[in-house]
């Protein structure tokens, strides 16, 4: 049988916990209903134009 390695997983978590925690006062901060609008727009722009110009 194999063995389980315990406590594996959270040293190999524990970096990425590290790096999403330092928030960077520098970056570029974007609001999350803006993401979602913008999706909404971009799927409409598509459907219009698909029917405004349909494929041969």
């Amino acid at each position: 049988m194999a063995k389980n390695k315990k406590g594996e997983g959270f040293h190999s978590a524990a970096g990425l916990i590290r790096y999403f925690d330092s928030e960077d006062d520098k970056a570029l901060k974007i609001n999350p209903w803006f993401v979602v609008a913008m999706c909404i727009f971009i799927s409409a722009l598509v459907l219009v134009l698909g029917a405004v110009f349909p494929a041969s």
